[in-house]
């Protein structure tokens, strides 16, 4: 197996999304409200901007259409704020850290799976800057330059589930997808990969199955069976 992708959120970083989305929502509101964002309308915005880079088509990056979505909302003045978000993520974010977990194991097996030789990339929904996927790498106990690639909102121009985002990596990585093993704990968003030939694993830890799909037909279970299961690769 040549490269392997990783999910973050509930599969790196264990996560229930309901609390980290209040904990994040709450901490935005309470830091961008001297600024005049009345916090539901913030809110409000930031959903319909995350919602556009769902359904980004790959005219344009995911933040310019977050950016242009943003706006359209609150009017072109925002842009001259764009600075205190990235402050925001840079200097308040972490506070956030504490509606998640942490599995030692996560990292563990990052590093074990690399000591095989195999690349390793962070395939993370896309909807955040860098530095705050840089953040959530960190409480999830590895680092940045863990990964030959990690996807945030500014390098990429699609989101999960459209396969054009994992399309985009594998161009990146200069990689065949059946070359790939994902690595996710979303049915919907990480084991499409299966559709085009990438092998998969399904972390069961912080399982989301909206779909309510057979998870049986994919290997799955913690981080000791996916080891177990790449060994089996290789």
């Amino acid at each position: 197996m040549k490269v392997v992708l990783f999910d973050l959120d509930g599969t790196l970083l264990p996560m229930d999304q309901d609390a980290f989305v209040k904990a994040y929502f709450g901490a935005l509101a309470k830091t961008l409200a001297p600024l005049g964002y009345e916090p539901n309308a913030l809110i409000k915005a930031v959903w319909m901007g995350t919602m556009a880079m769902v359904q980004n088509q790959g005219e344009k990056t995911n933040e310019k259409v977050f950016w242009d979505t943003f706006a359209g909302i609150f009017g072109e003045k925002v842009r001259e704020d764009i600075g205190y978000f990235d402050a925001f993520y840079c200097n308040v974010f972490d506070c956030v850290q504490g509606s998640c977990g942490f599995n030692e194991k996560a990292g563990e097996t990052v590093r074990k799976i690399k000591q095989t030789g195999a690349r390793v990339a962070l395939a993370t929904n896309p909807i955040f800057p860098s530095i705050a996927t840089q953040k959530r790498i960190a409480w999830a106990g590895v680092k940045p330059t863990d990964f030959e690639l990690f996807t945030t909102y500014e390098n990429s121009r699609f989101c999960k589930p459209n396969v054009n985002y994992y399309l985009d990596i594998l161009d990146k990585l200069g990689v065949d997808a059946k070359d790939c093993l994902m690595v996710g704990n979303d049915v919907t968003e990480d084991m499409v990969t299966q559709t085009l030939g990438m092998k998969v694993f399904l972390l069961t830890d912080c399982l989301i199955n909206k779909e309510n799909k057979d998870i049986s037909a994919y290997p799955h279970g913690g981080f000791d069976d996916l080891w177990a299961y790449y060994q089996t690769l290789l």
